[in-house]
């Protein structure tokens, strides 16, 4: 949602609700109107207890400011579902983007549609349940999932049954539940959750990397998300790098995917194992497990070897790729993001040294990489934030008396 759309209200909720807390004379400076007008709304929200006093502002030599926040205690909230190809996850965050609930999982396998549909309607039942959250006092449902994502229709297209359940994922939860449903690409919301809350923030040129079962990528473009002409815009696992024979599972071969993702990263190392290589790894990374990325990260982690060298195997194949976007879009910023961003120590020193080998310096010298401190939170983050940004009109004429 573009902010010169939103009124006065919806832009000041916006601001404090990614920013926590402004004084009056600070939502003056970043809505460019006056004071005066600034603080009517504001004794208008705080009037109907949409939002409360913070305390004050540091000193600049005169009275302090009293600063303000959104009401942590507003019985309204949002369901936040991050879906990957493996696993959902779900939490209740209220609208001061606080976790009310534990954030809770389950196997959600999406090559089995039907059965992973039905999984998520069981996660999204059994979070509503934790404090006996309805329609009553959910803002909205925000998902974001893996796959050609239309935001606007609700649907994904890399569902070719145009009738099926994880197609119109929106319409078919939003008829369960009956409460507002918005849906999203997950590297765009971990964007989302980055430029807000994370590395990306007050970056105006950023690519933040989704290291998952694939590679996605989020771009951001004079402090706005860049979509494409189609919405499709950074579908980086399949940028045509690897030399490798094997097939994508896009179809095609010589992906990116192939070589770079968290999947291929797991299979090197089962083929290690099949060779007689010895690794703690030979315990558990079995029987194409959805746990097993987890269990080869925490392993690398903890200094062994084999997963170590597989995940650098990636990190360098990524580094690849990483130059090719510094050489076409000259970002100020890359942001690491995503389930794979946990072995950053590891993969950090790998894409380095790709770029060092790929990059003309002049260009690469400018862009600085960073690894997420949001890790594998960012896309519920980010899954959150899309109810919030089509949700404001609605926030704004909240009361809470």
């Amino acid at each position: 949602m573009e902010k010169s759309n939103l009124s006065h209200k919806e832009l000041i909720l916006s601001i404090l609700y990614y920013n926590k807390s402004h004084s009056i004379a600070d939502l003056s400076i970043k809505t460019r109107k006056s004071i005066p007008s600034i603080s009517k709304i504001i004794n208008e929200l705080y009037f109907n207890q949409i939002i409360t006093e913070d305390g004050y502002a540091p000193s600049t030599g005169g009275r302090r400011p009293t600063t303000y926040k959104i009401n942590s205690k507003l019985n309204k909230y949002i369901l936040s579902i991050a879906i990957d190809q493996h696993y959902s996850r779900a939490v209740i965050f209220d609208l001061s983007n606080e976790a009310r609930t534990p954030v809770f999982e389950v196997e959600s396998n999406l090559n089995n549609p039907d059965t992973a549909f039905q999984h998520i309607i069981d996660l999204i039942k059994k979070t509503l349940e934790h404090d006996n959250y309805s329609s009553d006092n959910v803002l909205g449902i925000g998902i974001s999932m893996p796959g050609f994502v239309d935001s606007k229709q609700g649907t994904n297209g890399s569902y070719k049954d145009k009738h099926g359940n994880l197609y119109h994922i929106k319409r078919e939860i939003e008829n369960r539940f009956q409460i507002p449903t918005f849906l999203e690409n997950d590297s765009t919301a971990i964007a989302i959750a980055e430029q807000y809350f994370g590395k990306a923030k007050d970056i105006s040129h950023a690519l933040v990397i989704n290291i998952g079962w694939g590679v996605g990528l989020g771009i951001i473009v004079d402090n706005k998300l860049f979509r494409g002409y189609s919405g499709y815009a950074g579908e980086f696992s399949h940028i045509p790098l690897s030399d490798s024979d094997k097939l994508c599972s896009c179809g095609k071969r010589g992906c990116l995917e192939v070589e770079a993702s968290l999947s291929a990263a797991v299979q090197f190392a089962e083929e290690r194992l099949q060779n007689g290589e010895n690794s703690i790894l030979s315990q558990q990374l079995t029987n194409d497990k959805p746990g097993n990325s987890r269990f080869l990260i925490q392993s690398a982690l903890d200094g062994d070897q084999l997963a170590v060298f597989a995940l650098a195997k990636s990190g360098y194949m990524l580094g690849k790729g990483i130059a090719t976007l510094i050489h076409i879009l000259n970002p100020q910023r890359i942001i690491l993001s995503g389930r794979g961003s946990q072995a950053g120590s590891i993969l950090m020193p790998q894409i380095q040294t790709a770029i060092n080998e790929f990059c003309i310096p002049k260009i690469a010298q400018n862009t600085v990489i960073k690894v997420s401190d949001l890790t594998d939170k960012a896309q519920l983050i980010g899954s959150a934030c899309i109810v919030l940004e089509y949700s404001l009109s609605k926030f704004a004429h909240l009361t809470n008396q």
